[in-house]
């Protein structure tokens, strides 16, 4: 998520609302904590945005 915000291709929202909020309802943070593979454009919310890349 910070390399496509950085790079501008992804909202600030997604970054203030789990990144630096509630950062334990990110699908991405439950998926790493039990180990299960989830593609680098998966959205904090787990939906697949095909335009990050």
């Amino acid at each position: 998520m910070k390399f496509f915000f950085e790079k501008g291709v992804l909202d600030e929202r997604y970054i203030s609302s789990y990144c630096r909020g509630d950062w334990n309802s990110c699908i991405r943070f439950q998926k790493e904590e039990a180990g299960i593979f989830h593609p680098d454009n998966m959205l904090p919310d787990g939906t697949i945005d095909t335009n990050l890349s």
